[in-house]
C-alpha cells in the first residue's frame, strides 16, 4: 500500500496514514487503502484492538481536495463520491466489532475528523489541532460527523463546531470530544483484555440504545447475552471465579 501503513505487534493493528507532504490528506488511493487494512484487522483472529493514527505529526487535513479535477467542478458530484468513497470506509467502521482507537498525533481536521468521530475511542496529543472545517470551503459536514459528533458532544455544541472554529486538544477533551489527552498505549493494553463477543455487543447495543425504544433494547440485550453466555471467554471467567471462591 502506497498511502497507509500497516502493522500488527502485540495483538494490536496499528493503521497510520501516509502522505505526510500533505498532512495525511486522504484521497481515492487511501480510501482504498484504509478500507483494505481495516477490513484486514477486522478479519485477523490475532488482532484484538485497531488504532488509526497518522505519521509525522498529523493525523489527518481531511479530503485531499487536489485529487478533485478543478476542470469538472461543474459537473463533479461530491455526492457520488461520498457514496463511493467515504460512505463505505465508515460504515466498516462502525461494524467493526473490535475495540477501535483513533490517535490524533496532530493536525485533525475535516474528514480526517470525522474518521475519528467513527471510532470508539479518540486520544489527542497535548498539540492537536481539531476543526470541522467544512463549512470553510462551502461544504456541509460528511463522513458521519452528522451522526457521531452530536452523539458525543450534544446538538448545540455540534453545529457550533461546525462552524469551523479550531479549538485545542484540552477543549475537546472538555466537552468528551476525545477519551483522553496523551498516548494511548496503557489504554490499548487495557483494552486488549476485552472479552469477546462481550465487547462486540456491548457496542452495538449501546448504539442501538441511542435510537430504539426500550422494549427494542432489551431484546437487543437478551441476543446479546445469550451470545456472550456460550463463549469461552465467559465459560472461563466463571470458572475461574468459582475457583477462587473455593479458597
Amino acid at each position: 500500500m502506497n498511502t497507509v501503513q500497516y502493522e500488527v505487534k502485540d495483538q494490536v493493528a496499528t493503521i497510520t496514514m501516509a502522505r505526510p507532504e500533505v498532512k495525511n490528506a486522504i484521497n481515492e488511493e487511501m480510501h482504498k487503502d484504509l478500507y483494505d487494512s481495516f477490513q484486514e484487522a477486522r478479519r485477523d483472529s490475532d488482532v484484538k484492538v485497531i488504532v488509526l493514527t497518522g505519521t509525522e505529526g498529523s493525523f489527518s487535513s481531511g479530503a485531499d481536495l487536489k485529487s478533485i479535477p478543478i476542470d469538472q467542478m461543474d459537473t463533479f458530484d461530491h455526492g457520488e463520491y461520498l457514496e463511493r468513497t467515504y460512505n463505505k470506509l465508515v460504515t466498516l467502521l462502525d461494524d467493526i466489532e473490535k475495540p477501535t482507537v483513533a490517535y490524533m498525533n496532530g493536525t485533525s481536521v475535516g474528514a480526517g475528523l470525522s474518521l475519528a468521530l467513527a471510532c470508539d475511542f479518540r486520544f489527542a496529543s497535548p498539540e492537536a489541532k481539531i476543526a470541522l472545517s467544512f463549512l470553510h470551503i462551502g461544504l456541509t459536514p460528511d463522513a458521519g460527523a452528522s451522526y457521531f459528533l452530536p452523539r458525543l458532544v450534544g446538538l448545540g455544541k455540534a453545529l457550533e463546531l461546525g462552524l469551523g472554529e479550531t479549538i485545542s486538544a484540552e477543549e475537546a477533551l472538555r466537552i468528551g470530544l476525545v477519551t483522553k489527552l496523551g498516548d494511548p498505549d496503557s489504554f490499548i493494553h487495557a483494552l486488549k483484555q476485552a472479552p469477546s463477543p462481550a465487547y462486540g455487543w456491548m457496542k452495538k447495543n449501546m448504539k442501538t440504545g441511542l435510537d430504539d425504544s426500550l422494549p427494542e433494547v432489551l431484546d437487543a440485550e437478551v441476543e446479546g447475552q445469550r451470545a456472550a453466555g456460550k463463549s469461552d471467554a465467559h465459560v472461563k471467567a466463571v470458572q475461574f471465579f468459582l475457583s477462587r471462591s473455593k479458597r
